[in-house]
């Protein structure tokens, strides 16, 4: 369990210095995410993103742990 910490952390540092670069990617913008514009009123849930994110953490855990 340290070990992926360590490595999760790392993960999070590199892509916060990447942000720039990584925040052209589509994600939070896919089909399914729920985002709700009215005025003086924004909603975004990135409902497909948060799953697609779950099932790559869980195949990536899935084979660590292998």
């Amino acid at each position: 369990m340290q070990r992926f910490m360590i490595i999760a952390g790392v993960v999070l540092l590199v892509l916060g210095l990447a942000w720039p670069w990584v925040s052209t990617f589509p994600f939070g913008r896919l089909p399914g995410d729920i985002n709700i514009v009215r005025e003086g009123f924004r909603f975004h849930f990135p409902l497909t993103t948060s799953v697609l994110l779950s099932l790559l953490v869980t195949i990536l855990i899935w084979l660590f742990r292998r």
